[in-house]
């Protein structure tokens, strides 16, 4: 399960689109293979892009607790 993962990551989800792209532009592919290449990369698109919004909300979490932290640090020196 950890290899699916990983095979999955955001990172290997970006070289396959590049793979992708690569293969779309070549002359030599035929219709029903750019359909299917594309309709993967879209999916691709749609994993990155969901990965790309959890990190958001991840780092706006993160902010959100050193705020908090430092306004707390800020009430201990003010006492």
């Amino acid at each position: 399960m950890a290899d699916k993962k990983k095979n999955n990551s955001f990172e290997n989800n970006i070289l396959r689109l590049e793979e992708i792209s690569s293969m779309l532009e070549q002359d030599d592919v035929g219709l029903d293979k750019a359909i299917a290449l594309f309709e993967e990369g879209v999916n691709l698109s749609r994993s990155c892009l969901t990965a790309l919004s959890n990190a958001e909300l991840k780092i706006t979490e993160l902010k959100k607790k050193i705020t908090d932290i430092a306004a707390k640090d800020t009430d201990l020196f003010e006492k």
